[in-house]
């Protein structure tokens, strides 16, 4: 089941159920099925506390992916920040909806094992990313 909810923010413009369906077929071109996922759409002051709390990190993020996947079972728990997503849209010119897409699935690619932080592995989430966009 993949659950939505928004803390301190009004809940952003997403058809949820076209969202879930294309969030099941990416996964599912990873041969991943979707269990539990949550995600909880927030401002920045709340991510930044989130992101001290339990990654000991000072600083704004647009996702941060808890990982409580099991096997071929993605399970998981995704924070947003729909300040940083609106920022991010303006500084890399994509439209809101458009950003806000590629940060929900972001947080999937990472449940399906893809990194984004060693050499060359930025570019490989960006491909992914990409490949994921053109399903939605």
């Amino acid at each position: 089941m993949i659950s939505y909810s928004a803390e301190g923010v009004r809940f952003p413009n997403i058809k949820r159920r076209k969202t879930t369906a294309w969030i099941r077929r990416v996964a599912a071109t990873y041969n991943k099925k979707v269990g539990e996922v949550g995600y909880l759409f927030c401002d920045d002051k709340h991510i930044l506390e989130v992101n001290r709390e339990y990654l000991g990190h000072d600083y704004y993020t647009d996702i941060i992916t808890f990982d409580y996947c099991e096997g071929d079972i993605l399970n998981g728990d995704l924070v947003i920040s729909l300040d940083t997503v609106r920022t991010n849209a303006e500084l890399f010119d994509k439209s809101y909806g458009e950003e806000l897409h590629r940060v929900i699935i972001h947080g999937i690619l990472h449940l399906c094992g893809i990194n984004d932080k060693g050499p060359g592995e930025r570019e490989q989430m960006e491909a992914a990313e990409n490949k994921a966009l053109e399903l939605l």
